[in-house]
């Protein structure tokens, strides 16, 4: 491979020129014949028996071209790169500009390559990290939860209706006195509040009792979905059939026992508050972690080929496929996409903003592992290997032969970086958000009640 120009067309665009020798191309060519020659079938030879200059006479020397070239290609690319020092984000566009015989092939290859990166500051960067402080009510919260789990349903039947019943109706809807398609149920369960119904019809079943027979009035609204409804008012006839309710157990020691591994209601509350206080710390810092990461892209300046953030896209893309096929018994993104009603390219777009932060976040960090000099030793290497081979399952031998130790080898080098950016930065609670002061009468109230 000799280079004969290389040329830069644009920012991170080089066209590169290059010959691949008629030796290299002639035993590429015998290469081809060789593969190929049991499915040639020309008059006067068996199947398979032709001699290659026969095949050229027949069909031309260029016959066998194309594949000797896109067979040599990966090794003179490789070479070109190596010889040039480029660092290419996307395979070169290859343009054939002429191939002979005597001559050889002459390729044009039109290269994206790495953008420059400049990073005006790493290291001292300063983001909040407000710890939420876990009150009895965050408890109290959890231990609700709980309680709910554990609520067992009883039927009503010494009293009306009341907000939060699961009450069980007949009911058919009028419009001007007429029915209505879809207006009718019959031992309709519907709890009282959850919204399910258009506005007002839960509340007008509230106050009557078993065996009642009642009209409600409601209207639908304007923005509903039906527009033979929107905006029309319907009498809803309803007869009420049952009536029942959640009776939740006692927050007490037995419901500890139920719920926990603790014989005590006291020592679950422990338990909980130690849980959300870890929780909650570990919140902290992954939010200060992201607020680091948000100003190191902000100080990173790089003119971004489109390509890097597409090609991000596409493994975001195939990653939740992925994940479809695990959680939803192998449903593809087609059916997703369907079921949704979105288009691949809408959903692309709603990874675009994601995946412009994370490629200039990779980008900044291998620049400051070149700025800092890190490198990763023998050993280290060794190691990591070691650690993603047991990650994965599979042997160091195996992971040793698929994956390219030079990429492995940046990720470790990145790892480091984002350790020394992290280990720099400022814990500056004075950047975070104030907090809203609650109204004057609220707070009264609770001085008042302490």
């Amino acid at each position: 491979m000799r280079i004969v120009s290389d040329v830069k067309t644009d920012i991170n665009m080089r066209e590169v020129t290059f010959e691949i020798s008629a030796e290299a191309l002639e035993g590429a060519c015998e290469r081809v014949y060789q593969r190929q020659k049991k499915d040639i079938l020309i008059k006067g030879f068996r199947k398979g028996k032709a001699p290659r200059k026969m095949v050229e006479k027949i069909y031309g020397e260029e016959v066998f071209f194309e594949d000797a070239v896109n067979m040599l290609l990966p090794a003179e690319l490789d070479q070109m790169v190596t010889e040039l020092g480029l660092t290419l984000v996307d395979r070169p566009a290859i343009e054939l500009v002429s191939c002979t015989k005597a001559e050889g092939a002459v390729c044009k290859a039109t290269c994206i390559t790495k953008p420059e990166v400049e990073i005006s500051a790493y290291k001292g960067i300063h983001a909040p990290m407000v710890v939420h402080e876990v009150t009895d009510e965050d408890i109290d919260q959890q231990i609700e939860i709980f309680r709910q789990r554990q609520a067992r349903i009883v039927e009503v039947t010494d009293r009306a209706a009341e907000n939060g019943d699961e009450v069980k109706i007949n009911f058919e809807g009028f419009i001007d006195d007429v029915a209505f398609e879809g207006g009718k149920g019959e031992e309709y369960p519907l709890r009282l509040g959850s919204g399910q119904f258009i506005p007002g019809f839960e509340e007008q079943i509230i106050g009557h009792n078993i065996g009642e027979q009642f009209d409600i009035t409601v209207t639908f609204p304007e923005s509903y979905g039906d527009e033979r409804y929107a905006g029309k008012e319907a009498v809803f006839k309803i007869e009420l059939l049952a009536i029942s309710m959640q009776e939740l157990p006692d927050a007490d020691d037995e419901l500890a026992k139920d719920v926990s591994d603790f014989d005590t209601m006291e020592a679950l509350r422990a338990d909980i508050r130690g849980k959300m206080t870890e929780t909650a710390q570990k919140q902290a810092e992954n939010q200060f972690e992201s607020a680091v990461f948000d100003t190191l892209i902000a100080a990173t300046d790089a003119a971004v080929p489109s390509v890097m953030y597409e090609r991000r896209i596409s493994q975001m893309v195939r990653d939740f496929e992925q994940n479809l096929r695990r959680q939803y018994n192998d449903m593809t993104l087609a059916d997703y996409l369907s079921y949704t009603g979105m288009t691949e390219q809408q959903m692309r777009d709603t990874y675009e903003e994601q995946a412009r932060k994370e490629v200039l976040l990779r980008l900044a960090l291998e620049k400051i592992a070149d700025l800092e000099g890190i490198e990763v030793s023998d050993e280290e290497l060794e190691d990591g290997l070691q650690d993603f081979a047991a990650k994965v399952g599979v042997s160091l031998e195996v992971v040793k032969a698929q994956i390219p130790m030079a990429d492995f080898k940046l990720d470790m080098r990145v790892t480091k970086a984002v350790e020394l950016v992290k280990s720099n930065a400022v814990v500056d609670n004075d950047m975070a958000p104030a907090a809203e002061e609650a109204p004057a009468e609220e707070t009264a109230e609770a001085t008042d009640a302490e």
